[in-house]
């Protein structure tokens, strides 16, 4: 995969294919919060100095508490609206399930097929757009 540039971003997502099935989170539902009660992917904000690969492994750690590495993320994308960040796409085989541990942030998390995440109406819109995207250029 190309590595990230060095453009100014705020933050970095992953869909995470588990088996063939994408990690979904269900998004705390509070007030002031972006998008609250919707189907998200796993990762979230910068922290200052912090490369997009740093980011989206750290939010992901902190989410779910999955250890990825670089090389196993095997697609970027930089994207400017609605906010200037990265999407990264890493598969995994099926059972790396078995070691998710739900993070402080979320209500819960689920694995459902892509497909299933891109017409679901509960699913933050330009993530839908974005996975459903990637399905059809990874085939």
């Amino acid at each position: 995969m190309a590595r990230t540039d060095n453009r100014v971003f705020h933050g970095a997502k992953l869909m995470l294919f588990i088996g063939g099935r994408l990690m979904v989170l269900r998004r705390d539902d509070k007030p002031g919060i972006p998008w609250p009660g919707r189907l998200d992917l796993p990762g979230g904000g910068r922290e200052p100095g912090e490369s997009a690969e740093a980011c989206v492994l750290r939010e992901t750690h902190e989410e779910i508490g999955l250890n990825l590495r670089v090389s196993d993320l095997v697609w970027a994308r930089f994207f400017v609206a609605p906010s200037r960040a990265w999407l990264f796409a890493a598969h995994q085989p099926a059972g790396l399930e078995d070691r998710v541990v739900l993070g402080s942030e979320g209500q819960g998390w689920h694995l459902m097929p892509p497909e299933a995440f891109v017409r679901d109406p509960d699913a933050i819109p330009h993530f839908r757009d974005r996975v459903a995207s990637y399905l059809r250029e990874a085939v």
